[in-house]
């Protein structure tokens, strides 16, 4: 057992992020992705099935093929006898999360700085960055990790290539981060806030070099909370 909650699917009075004409698979995807950014679930949560058809409007039957998916992606985990949980990250999975997105957040990095190149650019990087800032500043656990997303959003289309948004594993960063927001120091917490401004600047200034070491720095810096982090967050596999 892990510091992960055992909080159980949210209650009636918590509200799934759902949009209408979206596929059943594609709401399901939409309200557990941002639900775990939002805090309505945490890693290792049990996810109760009837609570979660009745609020999202689809069959069990929908529900299933689209938690599936989510399981392939690594975002939820199946058991045959217990149901679905939101999944967690041992520390080798995390690592190795880190080890395949630092290269393509690189890249994204460098690319938005080659864009920047407007102030139509330059305001979507500085706005994306204000409210990481004041995010950071409220300790607002939630809003920070929205905050974040958008950031990463805002890079990746700045950058202009579609395939770094297909293929960076952003949802699954989000549930890394998720995981171990809540167990970070302020000085821990304060070293991964720190690291966004630098990278920001360096966009800001089409600097690709720069963007790129900067991008370096800030993934080192994340790369040192994972070793002071106590083991007892970190599931055991196997």
């Amino acid at each position: 057992m892990t510091k992960a909650a055992t909080k159980q699917a949210p209650s009636a009075k918590d509200s799934l992020p759902v949009t209408e004409n979206e596929s059943a698979t594609d709401k399901v995807a939409e309200a557990i992705t941002q639900g775990i950014r939002t805090g309505v679930f945490v890693p290792g949560q049990h996810l109760l099935e009837p609570d979660l058809t009745r609020r999202l409007g689809i069959s069990r039957g929908s529900l299933r093929e689209s938690l599936k998916h989510l399981a392939a992606a690594g975002i939820v985990t199946l058991n045959r006898y217990r149901g679905a949980y939101i999944g967690l990250l041992d520390r080798t999975a995390s690592l190795q999360l880190l080890d395949t997105l630092e290269p393509l957040a690189r890249l994204a990095a460098r690319l938005a700085a080659e864009n920047c190149t407007s102030a139509a650019a330059r305001n979507q990087i500085e706005t994306a960055i204000a409210d990481l800032d004041r995010a950071a500043r409220s300790g607002n656990r939630a809003h920070y990790l929205e905050s974040r997303r958008r950031f990463y959003d805002a890079m990746i289309d700045l950058g202009g290539n579609r395939e770094l948004a297909r293929v960076i594993p952003l949802s699954r960063t989000d549930l890394f981060r998720a995981q171990i927001e809540t167990v970070q120091s302020d000085t821990q917490r304060k070293r991964h806030a720190s690291g966004y401004g630098p990278i920001a600047k360096a966009i800001i200034a089409g600097d690709p070099k720069k963007a790129d070491l900067a991008v370096k720095k800030h993934f080192d810096g994340t790369r040192k909370t994972m070793t002071e982090l106590p083991e007892d967050i970190f599931p055991t596999m196997g």
